[in-house]
């Protein structure tokens, strides 16, 4: 994980752009990802885990009706955090991470394993539904989670 994230912020920094994350079910790891590669401090400007919904709603801005009607874990939500934290941040690219890592808290329509990951860049924000493996451990799958938005995050920039 420690390549892509030295590729990103190397990408990052030739490109002249900056990024900021709002973590829910990853809870800080792509902001320590992106801070073990030196010099990224040129680049990222900080991040929010946002555990709780009130977390997402009041410092996010994500709408109550999304959490209320669909959730946490949906699309509109990954998307309004991303948007949120590039707006509160003030950088080019805000990303977003918001799912059930388990080994508990999936439901039938939502299983362990349902990440939606956010990015938004210039005029464009989207979400993208990950199904990782639920019998994967917790730690497993947050750092799928972590590599798919930073190999999507490196996709979008170039």
């Amino acid at each position: 994980m420690l390549d892509l994230c030295t590729k990103l912020v190397k990408t990052l920094m030739k490109k002249g752009l900056t990024i900021s994350t709002a973590e829910s079910c990853t809870g800080g790891l792509i902001a320590k990802c992106i801070t073990d590669v030196s010099g990224a401090s040129s680049v990222f400007w900080g991040g929010v885990v946002s555990y709780d919904n009130s977390v997402k709603e009041n410092v996010l801005k994500v709408k109550r009706e999304t959490l209320e009607t669909a959730g946490a874990v949906c699309d509109s939500t990954a998307c309004q955090m991303a948007e949120g934290v590039r707006k509160l941040l003030n950088t080019d690219i805000g990303i977003s991470t918001t799912g059930i890592a388990g080994p508990g808290g999936g439901t039938p329509e939502k299983p362990v394993g349902t990440v939606y990951i956010g990015i938004s860049y210039l005029n464009e924000t989207v979400s993208h539904l990950l199904h990782l493996d639920p019998t994967h451990s917790r730690d497993e799958i947050r750092h799928e989670t972590v590599s798919a938005i930073l190999k999507l995050t490196l996709e979008k920039i170039s």
